[in-house]
């Protein structure tokens, strides 16, 4: 009985050799891995968060901002309604594009 139960302790001990072996060399790839993805990512520059201005002018110029891509959106949606020739949509796209900086400043006194 004594032998069976030694040749039993035997193969335990093997397995648990065997899994001990598996599981150490899973770890070792594992550590390999994560050794190249920590270099590969030093060479990565770094992510910066630019925090959102929360001032009053800030607040402002945001408001304006909205309130000039709303206005250019209207003009445009107005002119493809109302116009029915490509040149003239495309012209008063152009004519947008170029006088939107110009209605802003003026409009916003925008002056720096």
């Amino acid at each position: 009985m004594s032998k069976e139960r030694a040749r039993r302790r035997a193969a335990r001990e093997a397995e648990k050799a065997r899994l001990a072996a598996e599981r150490a060399a899973r770890e070792a790839r594992l550590a390999r891995r994560r050794e190249r993805v920590k270099a590969l990512t030093a060479l990565l520059p770094r992510p910066v968060r630019v925090a959102r201005q929360g001032g009053v002018l800030a607040r402002r110029r945001r408001a304006q901002n909205a309130a000039a891509v709303v206005f250019f959106l209207v003009v445009q949606v107005l002119a493809w309604v109302l116009l029915s020739g490509w040149a003239a949509r495309l012209g008063v796209l152009l004519l947008s594009i170029l006088l939107m900086p110009v209605l802003v400043t003026v409009a916003f006194d925008r002056r720096s």
